[in-house]
């Protein structure tokens, strides 16, 4: 049975939009480069949903609750928000690469590190800029055809990394790729979402009046 559909709109939706957008990116002939910041922004909204149906409503303080009423949910939103924006603050520098195999990215990563940095030198996976203070190792996802440049160690020059981002930026623009055939799942896969989601709470009015009522009155 599913639940009522008001909470699985509000689930499901940021979701399927998650999903549409790895859909369109990874359907594109040129591949995405993101910041690690972006990327874990994004997965936070895909997230934002679930979490607020599941944790948030299921920890809601209820003297809060009885204090603010119906703003207590836009407070717990913001405190969600500002938890995701700690953890991209405490994160390591991260760069994403996606619709790119590691194949295809190491002779474009190799030329954006020497044009910035002559003593740039590989060992493995892991790619050392000694002048700009940047270490790094490769992670790839082959499944899903995109690339991390993770940075291997506590001390990382930040204006480095964004050099580095700005040099490869520039060298892939150009860049041609195939499709990721698995766009197509990505897409059918939103679509199922939100086709479930929708269909259900234009299908169950009464429902959606009554979880409204349960979420904001108290």
């Amino acid at each position: 049975m599913l639940p009522d559909p008001l909470r699985l709109t509000i689930a499901l939706v940021p979701l399927a939009s998650y999903c549409l957008l790895l859909a369109l990116l990874n359907a594109r002939r040129r591949p995405f480069l993101t910041s690690g910041g972006a990327d874990l922004a994004a997965l936070g909204a895909a997230l934002s949903g679930l979490v607020l149906v599941g944790p948030i409503e299921l920890f809601r303080p209820e003297a809060a609750s009885t204090e603010y009423g119906s703003y207590v949910w836009l407070f717990l939103l913001v405190f969600y928000w500002l938890c995701v924006w700690l953890v991209v603050l405490l994160g390591r520098p991260r760069l994403v690469v996606y619709n790119i195999s590691s194949d295809e990215l190491r002779p474009v990563l190799a030329e954006a590190a020497r044009a910035i940095d002559s003593q740039a030198r590989w060992a493995g996976d892991s790619l050392a800029l000694p002048t700009l203070g940047v270490q790094m190792h490769l992670e790839s996802l082959a499944f899903m055809r995109h690339v991390s440049l993770i940075s291997s160690g506590s001390t990382q020059n930040l204006s480095g990394w964004r050099q580095l981002a700005w040099q490869l930026q520039q060298r892939l623009e150009p860049l041609r790729v195939e499709p990721n055939p698995r766009a197509l799942g990505l897409a059918l896969l939103a679509l199922a979402l939100f086709s479930v989601s929708t269909g259900h709470m234009l299908a169950n009015p009464q429902y959606v009046a009554q979880a409204m009522q349960e979420i904001f009155t108290y």
